[in-house]
């Protein structure tokens, strides 16, 4: 007589941001522990109210999800919780809602096994994980610690934990009230600064050559200027379109260029102006600060900016590297909604 082995429990955490969405996944083991094996790429998402919002949402999780399966080596097996941190999902929000309904159905789980959230969220829960294992390596992460991750891309967040599972967010409110410390807020400073030389108000100086070259536009042309003021408009082309120049600024600001050096240091005040209202609201004295998103990532300017100013605003915090991504933050919720329990941020 043949017993049947019981097929594995698996769980899914995705990150599913504006340009792909990616979804790793781990496996039960007989200790109870959970393993990852998986992960797989698929389209970004865009705000559900968008135009096509709910299909792309839906989309991202299936393919992102299917890609994740191919690329398994284990047997088949029964996925049993999901979560999901995605751009634009507010906490408590009807937004948030609609997701997890899209998402219990897109996936076929149950809503109650389903976890939908802010990518932000994921992120802060990855970053504070202890025995990360993405790429398919070791453990999904298991514990967690208080901290503050503070993320500059595009855009810009801060969000914050406490022991007793308290949180508290600062920014993130969209570029048009809230991107100072982001990608998008260094470009666009850089390109107003640009337009003042232009027309007198300040020195001409580098800056505007490079960033108008960036934009291929002809420094000497006296109608480049009216040319920029028209760019900028077109449909498309902010914020990603400002964003882009922020590495330009940033490779002034090595070079010495006054201009930049003080839009990358309003910037680092900004974003460790997060970390200490965070540090504050939360009670935490001596915080670990976690940084994420491609403008600390690759700004050394920046990075260096909210060192120096983070050193003013709350000199007990610690920078460290984050313990790991919004994938393992939302692949350790998923396991807690597996073993019954109910995130719920506060």
């Amino acid at each position: 007589m043949v017993t049947e082995r019981p097929t594995p429990d698996w769980i899914a955490g995705f990150d599913a941001g504006q340009t792909h969405t990616t979804c790793r996944l781990a496996q039960a083991n007989q200790q109870g522990s959970w393993r990852v094996v998986g992960e797989g790429q698929g389209p970004g998402v865009s705000h559900l109210a968008a135009p096509e919002g709910r299909q792309r949402f839906s989309a991202a999780l299936q393919r992102s999800l299917a890609a994740a399966l191919a690329q398994r080596q284990q047997p088949a097996g029964t996925l049993v919780a999901a979560c999901i941190g995605a751009s634009g999902i507010e906490a408590g929000s009807s937004v948030q809602h609609e997701g997890l309904l899209l998402a219990a159905e897109a996936l076929g789980l149950p809503q109650a096994q389903v976890v939908v959230t802010g990518d932000e969220r994921t992120a802060l829960h990855g970053a504070a994980a202890a025995g990360r294992g993405h790429h398919g390596g070791g453990q999904a992460a298991a514990t967690r610690t208080a901290g503050i991750l503070l993320i500059s891309g595009t855009g810009c967040i801060g969000l914050g934990r406490n022991l007793q599972g308290a949180e508290h967010r600062c920014g993130g409110w969209g570029w048009l009230l809230d991107g100072a410390g982001s990608a998008l807020d260094i470009g666009r400073d850089g390109l107003a600064l640009s337009l003042q030389m232009a027309d007198g108000r300040l020195h001409d100086g580098p800056l505007r050559r490079a960033l108008w070259e960036a934009l291929e536009q002809t420094p000497d042309d006296p109608a480049a200027a009216q040319a920029i003021k028209a760019l900028v408009v077109q449909p498309g082309f902010s914020p990603a379109g400002l964003a882009r120049l922020a590495p330009v600024v940033d490779q002034l600001a090595r070079s010495g260029d006054t201009g930049a050096l003080a839009i990358m240091e309003r910037s680092g005040a900004a974003l460790a102006a997060m970390a200490a209202t965070i540090a504050t609201r939360l009670g935490l004295e001596a915080p670990v600060v976690w940084t994420s998103g491609g403008a600390l990532l690759h700004l050394p300017t920046l990075r260096s900016a909210l060192q120096h100013q983070l050193a003013n605003q709350c000199p007990t915090a610690t920078l460290e590297a984050p313990g790991g991504d919004a994938c393992d933050g939302a692949l350790l919720l998923a396991q807690e909604r597996a073993a019954g329990q109910v995130f719920k941020p506060r």
